[in-house]
């Protein structure tokens, strides 16, 4: 009994051994897999305030969130409100700090946080390599980042460098592996459960410096250059099937042919060639469009939301464009089945002032446009046929492109928030220039130009600190250099527009940098001044894109490129500078309104966008 009972024993303790090696290596293989063998995640609340440390940078990184809200949040997402409808709202907010050393934060509001001196990857230099791969896949993309179960949407950052100022927080990119170093303060703003952004504003150059702007807010995006936007262009042509053929189907099919085969001249009557992408195939659709095309406008919809928009102010386009496309005898037919194209006569700007007072807000907007489609489906048969592929609105509020992105989604949208990583489809929508309405008489008054010669000044910007980029524009440039002439927001009195118009008419560069949208009236007032646009707006499709070569009179400059602007426009020959602002003088006539339309005049050209568009769609079944 003596030796069974010894035999026993050794069994049970083999076994618990056998049972202790399986927990110590199940949990080491459990820490490898999600990159746990270095990591430290610590969250603590303090009250309202919550203290998280996430590894995912060369230095661990603590971010302490604030709940700093002191006003109702309304039931629509902040970061679609309008430059005119921004207020001094602020939410929740996460302010990063580096903890390589022991410190402890005392902040503003008396909360304090503790993080111990651990130094990253010192017993294993291995380390490093498996947890990046274990964030990042072979094109540097992140996995998954979450927060609790509404975590991040698991879409995939690209390659932070191109959407970050490359100052105190960049992104260097070796292989397969991305690093993150630096600095930043996040602000989150309550979001419903279908969508939690994660969103960042720029930061500044110097770390120990910083901008107080609560209501600076990024969303992390991978920015598209205007060479992949030219690629983009050239892939989208997709075509459109209809339910069942038209005679206005084969009208258009046979434009379309017509266009392709036109040979490239040398000179087109009251076109300058370089600005164009074609100007041969520009020219010849815009003879086609004048000759054949056929607009019916939907009578439906109550005033003052259709049929009734504002023709000054910042969104003043779409207004202008619907006052003008309806007084148009050549374009309009009173008989839809004569049309090719159908004109959903609403104005966004209209609809967002008019149902904000009755308390609605962007869902309900939405809903409004969806029922003014069934409305439109039930009535005509044209929509059910290509499910509104052959109608276009035309929208110049910044919501414009999120309400009609649902009831609208197959239509030719023509915005002047023409943003790509807002729903904006290159080859698809286009892009309504922002003009800035003074005057219905006079909307677009002469500039007084000077000549290359007389341009003393590199590089102008003066404007409200709306959104996360300008306040980091400013801290770069401002009083840095006597040929770089930036301010804020300057005096809106007589004064104030004569020294601001000085400055735009006397500088060679224009600064057009993207508010809390990514559209601005700078670009259009830089043209008519003589004044080159440096168009600083990450994923802006600029205006006429399909049809203007729009590096032959513009800039464009990377947002995270704010930092070495002045080397990049200095470092433009001057010959090339001529040529630019060549290209800005013969473009000019393309951006002009007029009472009555002119050839060639923006009223024609935004209507040739959208025929242009519809088109490309075409296919020749």
């Amino acid at each position: 009994m003596g030796i069974i009972s010894v035999l026993a024993l050794r069994l049970r303790l083999y076994h618990l051994g056998l049972l202790i090696v399986g927990v110590l290596v199940s949990t080491i293989v459990v820490f490898q897999c999600f990159g746990l063998s270095s990591w430290r995640i610590h969250s603590v609340w303090y009250g309202n305030n919550l203290s998280i440390a996430l590894p995912f940078e060369v230095s661990t990184v603590t971010y302490v969130m604030h709940n700093t809200t002191h006003e109702k949040e309304t039931d629509f997402d902040q970061e679609l409100e309008s430059d005119e409808d921004r207020s001094s709202r602020r939410g929740f907010h996460f302010e990063k700090r580096d903890i390589n050393n022991s410190e402890v934060e005392n902040h503003e509001d008396g909360i304090y946080s503790f993080t111990q001196k651990r130094p990253k990857y010192a017993h294993d230099p291995t380390q490093k390599d498996r947890e990046m791969n274990n964030i990042y896949n072979t094109q540097g993309r992140v996995h998954d980042m979450q927060f609790a179960s509404k975590g991040i949407p698991s879409k995939g950052i690209k390659n932070l460098n191109a959407s970050l100022v490359a100052s105190d927080l960049f992104v260097t990119r070796e292989e397969s592996s991305t690093t993150v170093i630096g600095t930043q303060s996040v602000e989150m703003q309550p979001q419903n459960e279908k969508s939690l952004l994660l969103e960042t504003p720029l930061p500044v150059l110097n770390s120990e410096s910083k901008i107080d702007t609560p209501n600076m807010r990024r969303k992390l995006v991978w920015p598209t250059s205007i060479t992949e936007m030219n690629s983009l262009f050239l892939q989208s042509f997709n075509s459109s099937r209809p339910k069942w053929s038209s005679q206005r189907d084969r009208e258009l099919l046979s434009a379309k042919l017509d266009v392709a085969k036109t040979r490239m001249i040398s000179n087109s009557s009251g076109l300058y060639g370089p600005i164009f992408r074609d100007v041969s195939k520009f020219s010849r659709s815009y003879e086609l469009m004048e000759r054949k095309l056929k607009v019916y406008i939907y009578r439906e919809g109550e005033k003052p939301i259709f049929h009734q928009p504002k023709m000054r102010g910042l969104y003043a386009s779409e207004g202008w464009f619907m006052k003008l496309i309806e007084g148009n005898k050549r374009f309009i037919v009173r008989d839809p089945r004569k049309a090719h194209l159908f004109y959903l006569p609403f104005s966004s700007q209209m609809l967002r002032v008019t149902l904000s007072e009755q308390n609605l807000h962007i869902k309900q907007m939405e809903q409004y446009l969806e029922r003014y489609v069934q409305l439109i489906a039930g009535k005509y048969r044209f929509w059910n046929r290509t499910e509104g592929a052959d109608h276009f609105l035309v929208a110049c509020h910044d919501w414009a492109s999120k309400i009609t992105r649902q009831p609208m989604k197959n239509c030719i949208r023509s915005l002047c928030n023409a943003n790509i990583a807002k729903g904006f489809q290159i080859g698809k929508d286009t892009t309504l220039p922002v003009t800035y309405i003074h005057s219905m008489m006079n909307p677009l008054r002469e500039f007084a130009r000077k000549p290359p010669s007389e341009k003393s000044i590199l590089a102008f910007f003066a404007g409200g600190m709306h959104g996360y980029l300008r306040p980091i524009l400013l801290k770069h440039w401002e009083n840095k250099e006597p040929d770089m002439k930036f301010f804020g927001p300057m005096a809106r009195d007589i004064e104030g527009k004569r020294i601001y118009m000085e400055y735009m008419n006397s500088s060679k560069y224009c600064i057009c940098a993207r508010g809390y949208e990514v559209h601005t009236p700078r670009i259009v007032e830089a043209i008519f001044s003589g004044c080159v646009p440096v168009i600083i707006s990450d994923n802006y499709v600029p205006p006429f894109f399909g049809v203007l070569n729009w590096e032959a009179f513009s800039v464009f400059v990377r947002e995270s490129d704010i930092s070495r602007l002045r080397n990049i426009l200095a470092s433009i020959p001057e010959e090339k500078y001529l040529a630019l602002h060549l290209g800005v003088e013969k473009v000019q006539q393309h951006f002009q309104w007029h009472r009555i339309p002119v050839k060639y005049d923006l009223f024609h050209m935004i209507l040739h966008s959208i025929w242009n568009t519809r088109l490309s769609q075409i296919t020749n079944r």
